[in-house]
């Protein structure tokens, strides 16, 4: 894993990072510290499909052979978190590292995350992900007629959706972080829904300049 040591905002080091991370997940976070940040009533510009069944899909893998059964995931662990990137995202490479230390922490409380490249050329999503770095407990795949992306009602990127017990528990639009990716992940690991809410800025295409 590596972090883009060129943002000037990039204040906590790698292995801060990734202690502060893991101890959250080890030590499980204080959900109703939290919850403020996470409504049920989804802000303007989040369509609402929490509570929705997961779809039936299958996407192929962005590297390699298969496909990634999105009920087979959601069957085998407890919460299955879905983040939307692309290449020419600002804020997809920003939050990169912490999606990336967050996946890890978590990988042994049954918490798989599945990246899904959005509306990009697959060997630039691969150039992205050469760049920054792929994380252990990550699977990655491409969304074919942006099949996905619609069953979601994705937005933009970043944006990330989380699925617990066959169902949408959550959805994040926009930049997030470790500690906000922890909160959501604690909170419905203890048995709550996250809600829809924008947590920071995003982009709804290639040509969206902001």
């Amino acid at each position: 894993m590596r972090i883009d040591e060129r943002r000037p905002d990039a204040r906590v080091s790698r292995t801060g990072r990734i202690l502060l991370v893991a101890g959250l997940a080890a030590v499980g976070l204080t959900v109703a510290v939290f919850a403020s940040r996470f409504g049920n009533s989804p802000e303007q510009g989040v369509p609402a499909v929490i509570d929705a069944p997961v779809p039936d899909l299958s996407l192929p893998y962005l590297e390699g052979e298969g496909m990634v059964g999105l009920h087979g995931l959601a069957g085998e662990y407890r919460v299955v978190v879905l983040n939307f990137f692309a290449s020419w995202c600002l804020q997809c490479r920003n939050e990169h590292a912490d999606l990336v230390s967050t996946a890890n922490a978590y990988r042994d409380r049954s918490v798989r995350f599945v990246g899904v490249a959005f509306q990009d050329q697959p060997d630039r999503a691969v150039d992205f992900l050469d760049e920054l770095g792929r994380g252990i407990a990550f699977d990655y795949v491409v969304d074919p007629g942006s099949l996905a992306a619609i069953e979601f009602g994705i937005v933009g990127v970043p944006e990330t959706v989380f699925i617990a017990g066959g169902r949408i528990v959550g959805k994040l639009l926009g930049e997030s972080d470790a500690l906000t990716l922890s909160g959501a992940i604690e909170q419905i690991l203890a048995g709550e829904s996250v809600g829809a809410r924008q947590v920071g800025e995003f982009r709804k295409g290639p040509d969206d300049r902001g």
